[in-house]
């Protein structure tokens, strides 16, 4: 039996508040890892950021970052390429030392 419009419409609506929440969870995960990283204290164009996380996101999407995250563990995160890769790419011209390294 196929459902009313009223019943799909009302998943829709679910799935919508669902896709609402995770992207919430998704930001402020992204948002956290980018204030620990120091990306909050980089003057930098939005634009610019964003191509430069479109870069970051292609690098693991192609595999060729993945293994950082995955050998290195949590508690190295911020050690080695892992946290001075980003950091050189993001700045473009800004110096990348400083209290967003301790």
């Amino acid at each position: 039996m196929k459902k009313p419009s009223s019943k799909i419409r009302e998943e829709i609506a679910r799935l919508q508040d669902q896709l609402k929440a995770a992207e919430t969870r998704e930001a402020e995960r992204i948002g956290r890892i980018a204030l620990r990283a120091g990306i909050g204290e980089i003057e930098i164009d939005e634009a610019e950021l964003q191509v430069a996380f479109e870069e970051v996101a292609q690098r693991f999407r192609a595999g060729e970052g993945a293994t950082y995250g995955a050998a290195s563990g949590k508690k190295n995160a911020g050690n080695g390429r892992t946290g001075a890769e980003p950091r050189a790419t993001l700045t473009s011209g800004t110096d990348a030392g400083g209290a967003s390294e301790v």
